[in-house]
């Protein structure tokens, strides 16, 4: 395993495409450990053919077309009647509306690109200090990441043999937790730097009420879909299928405003996605199965037990690792390399393991924001024309509201199980 690892960062480094990296190097410890030839093949087929893997490629397809219906308009409207009266209010809609399209947009880089080009000429407009600004736009996309249904909560569920259902529930509570948090920062930010308001007055309760029902069939969309799995109307794959009609009927029939155009470029685009994602899984099935041979689960659960038997510390050490390894690779690829090398290290742990895939994809996410890698601070950094030392100085308060929700997660589990332990609790106990 060591060799499959080494022979990874060493392509990686020269500039290999991650997918293929992650390919040869599995491939080569078949050849390392004389194993036979057909067994890669085999295994590729294998990621394949997991059912609930279907709801990836739905479920993407669903939020491409609910894009295209007008309904992020319609949210940032409603977000912007809610908080448009706060201090760099523009902010607040930013955090408000990432919470809600949660659902829809599904992908934290699909979120960071939106808000850019959407609220960004006016953040510049109204003097934002343009490394603030590309934290908010950025702190805030990670909120979709814990709002189902996140991508990387169906991929560690696929993998990690978890309820799918209950990791959609479990982050509600830290997605919710963290709007407030990031909201906290921008307003301590907005009064240091006497940021203007974005409105005069606060919405009324008329136009709260009329954006808000504009907006109800993006808000709706998460609540469906938990509902309908804890009831066991439809499964993982199912949901994904019942999400793309469900985007459908609503741009055709409900706002009328999904043409033939507008599907044909949502296709196109859950095509780049799928195709990069599913590339990965495949690729990825030598590594798992690397893992399983050379007891890599094991090793590091008797490493860790060395240190400390404490499941929140061992779980500590976990999340710094983690930090360190977001760092430098994207969280996709690492929620398909680490999560079945470490779900048995934390189920042998006593960890839960719904507590810790929250506290995983929460982590590995952050690493979207920091640098050298970091694929959302690039992004915004370049919207917004500034250098990663000016965006890491301005962003001093968000980096602090996203630590504070760490550490609230991993020391306080409760935030995490407690609403899929009342949602999921057996009829009459």
């Amino acid at each position: 395993m060591t060799l499959v690892l080494v022979v990874f960062l060493v392509l990686v480094a020269l500039g290999m495409p991650i997918a293929f990296a992650i390919g040869i190097s599995g491939f080569l410890f078949f050849l390392a450990a004389d194993l036979s030839l057909t067994i890669p093949a085999q295994v590729s087929l294998t990621q394949t053919q997991n059912f609930a893997i279907l709801a990836i490629p739905l479920f993407i397809l669903a939020g491409n077309c609910l894009n295209e219906t007008g309904l992020t308009r319609r949210l940032l409207d409603f977000a912007s009647s809610l908080t448009g009266h706060m201090r760099a209010g523009l902010g607040h809609v930013n955090a408000v509306s990432a919470f809600m399209m949660g659902g829809v947009t599904s992908s934290a880089i699909g979120d960071a690109t939106m808000f850019g080009r959407i609220l960004g000429p006016a953040m510049r407009e109204r003097s934002y200090a343009p490394g603030f600004a590309a934290g908010v736009v950025g702190s805030s996309a990670l909120i979709t990441t814990m709002v189902p249904p996140g991508t990387g909560l169906i991929l560690y569920g696929t993998l990690g043999e978890v309820s799918i259902g209950k990791l959609f529930v479990a982050g509600i509570v830290p997605g919710a937790v963290m709007t407030l948090l990031i909201m906290g920062a921008v307003g301590f930010t907005a009064r240091r730097q006497n940021l203007p308001r974005e409105r005069p007055t606060r919405g009324t309760p008329t136009e709260v009420l009329r954006t808000g029902l504009s907006s109800i069939w993006a808000l709706l969309f998460p609540v469906i879909l938990i509902v309908g799995l804890r009831f066991g109307v439809f499964t993982p794959s199912e949901a994904g299928a019942f999400a793309v009609a469900y985007a459908l009927v609503v741009g055709l029939v409900v706002y009328r405003e999904i043409s033939w155009r507008k599907f044909r470029l949502a296709l196109s685009n859950t095509i780049d996605d799928v195709g990069m994602i599913m590339l990965l899984i495949v690729l990825s099935g030598g590594w798992g199965y690397a893992l399983s041979w050379d007891r890599v689960p094991q090793t590091i659960m008797e490493v860790l037990t060395g240190i400390s038997e404490n499941p929140t510390v061992i779980m500590a050490i976990i999340v710094i690792a983690l930090l360190v390894a977001g760092m430098f690779m994207d969280s996709t690829v690492l929620i398909l390399l680490l999560t079945t090398m470490l779900v048995p290290v934390a189920e042998m742990a006593g960890i839960d393991p719904i507590h810790f895939g929250i506290v995983m994809i929460l982590t590995l996410t952050l690493g979207l924001l920091t640098p050298p890698v970091g694929i959302v601070m690039l992004i915004t950094v370049q919207m917004f024309r500034t250098d990663v030392g000016t965006y890491l100085r301005q962003s001093v308060y968000l980096w602090l509201a996203l630590a504070l929700l760490v550490v609230l997660v991993i020391f306080v589990p409760q935030t995490v199980t407690w609403l899929p332990d009342l949602i999921y609790r057996p009829a009459g106990s």
